[in-house]
């Protein structure tokens, strides 16, 4: 395997995350920082994000917009952060979801460094986020990011344990690869 930055190697998307963990808000603003300074089309940075901490009201209105199987483990996250993307207006290009994507990956990455880690949850109610976020017209919800420090695998249900304690698997890079 070629050499990676610990940062991206190590890189690991739990759901046992500790539920005594806080989020500092040094680390809140390091991770929305990091995104800010993403790349985007134009330099549009179409993004936009809601950031909840543990038990406040944005936290407890990102979290059941999520699927019950989801809710289960991104409870005990430090933070959830919405992600969403500009559908109209300025910076509104095609290119906005991958744009938004760019400035997750910079987020995942800042967490890295910061000892924290993040899963990344793509099955959300938008209509949802939008009505009890009261998100302006023209900002679509893409993505929930939950955040936080690893806590105890053994305290996940049982139908998650094994994927969480498993080997993780990239596929080879010859498969990745169209010609």
């Amino acid at each position: 395997m070629a050499h990676l930055t610990p940062l991206l190697a190590f890189r690991w998307s739990p759901r046992s995350f500790d539920p005594t963990a806080e989020l500092a808000p040094a680390e809140a603003s390091a991770l929305l920082e990091a995104a800010r300074w993403a790349p985007s089309a134009g330099n549009a940075q179409p993004w936009r994000f809601a950031l909840g901490r543990r038990d406040d009201e944005t936290w407890k209105r990102i979290l059941v917009n999520l699927p019950g199987r989801d809710q289960r483990w991104a409870a005990r996250a430090s933070a959830l952060v919405l992600g969403a993307h500009l559908t109209a207006g300025p910076g509104s290009t095609g290119h906005a979801p991958y744009d938004l994507g760019q400035a997750v990956a910079h987020l995942t990455v800042q967490a890295t460094a910061l000892g924290l880690h993040v899963r990344q949850l793509h099955d959300l109610h938008a209509a949802g986020l939008t009505a009890d976020l009261d998100l302006p017209v023209g900002v679509r919800p893409h993505v929930v990011v939950a955040v936080g420090q690893v806590g105890d695998p053994l305290s996940l249900p049982a139908d998650l344990l094994a994927s969480e304690t498993g080997l993780r698997r990239r596929r080879p890079l010859a498969e990745l690869l169209l010609a």
